[in-house]
């Protein structure tokens, strides 16, 4: 192949090949910006939505790839919103069980078959009690069946029927919708069947929702789509239309810049192949 001609071939490829890196290099990309976002918000920052409160607990960013061999990095920008509600919580009481109540442990009891309440028998704690009479024996026994406490008084031993020893008892009775005071709470009785009862209270728990780049979330009964500027702030905007034209906007420059770069490397590929032609010896 004549010099010259190669020479115009690889110039002209060189010309394009340039002129695509160019383009490619120079080209800004297009981002994602709202206008009048619904909100836009930092770590800490509270908002309303349909009458409900919200808080963005944090938002993380986090890179995933790399490993120290040359491979990419992607970083990924997430949020945390947060939302307290009260709920309803419940414990149910079998019937027999023994309950912690005021630092002391009570015994379930339910009579009939068509209960409408329930009664809280005090268990006496007995080693506590002989042992703070120092007169008793820290031990009960047992003569011909019966239970008794050895009571030392002048010098003389006598046996106490156990029953008339220790006192009653205590008792509290609770029929359904009555309140008391549970721990640190106060409970309401919401049902009593013959097997146990149930008990209710409010509490709050704390409710969570992910949110991810680009991504669409319902908050509330809105549904929003979340973007991220940077890792310090949090756009929420119901302008769907609006992004998904930037979307497509942004898919549309992907393309074009995809294929820019494949125009360069051919055109470079192919200025170096007509150059090698050049320098290969002629036959004639």
């Amino acid at each position: 192949m004549q010099r010259r001609a190669v020479a115009v071939y690889v110039a002209f490829f060189l010309l394009v090949g340039s002129a695509t890196g160019v383009l490619v290099t120079t080209a800004q990309t297009p981002g994602i910006s709202f206008e009048n976002p619904d909100y836009d918000l930092s770590s800490g920052d509270s908002f309303e939505v349909d009458g409900n409160e919200y808080t963005v607990a944090a938002i993380t960013e986090t890179e995933e790839g790399g490993g120290g061999h040359g491979g990419s990095v992607t970083t990924t920008i997430t949020a945390t919103v947060e939302r307290n509600r009260t709920a309803e919580a419940s414990e149910s009481w079998a019937n027999g069980s023994s309950v912690t109540l005021d630092g002391g442990e009570w015994s379930v009891r339910i009579s009939g078959d068509d209960p409408s309440s329930f009664t809280l028998v005090e268990v006496l704690d007995r080693t506590a009690i002989l042992e703070e009479d120092p007169n008793a024996d820290n031990e009960t026994i047992e003569r011909d069946g019966e239970e008794y406490v050895v009571v030392t008084e002048n010098g003389e031993s006598r046996l106490v029927p156990a029953n008339e020893y220790f006192p009653e008892p205590a008792e509290r009775s609770y029929a359904v919708d009555d309140e008391f005071a549970y721990g640190d709470r106060t409970v309401t009785v919401d049902s009593v069947s013959s097997d146990a009862a149930v008990v209710v209270w409010m509490t709050t728990e704390t409710v969570s929702t992910e949110i991810a780049q680009n991504s669409r979330v319902t908050i509330g009964d809105t549904e929003f789509v979340a973007h991220f500027e940077d890792a310090s702030t949090l756009t929420l905007s119901t302008d769907f239309e609006s992004f998904e034209a930037q979307q497509a906007a942004i898919d549309r420059h992907e393309t074009r810049s995809d294929g820019l770069w494949r125009v360069m490397i051919v055109s470079l590929l192919s200025s170096g192949l007509f150059l090698a032609m050049a320098f290969m010896p002629s036959r004639y």
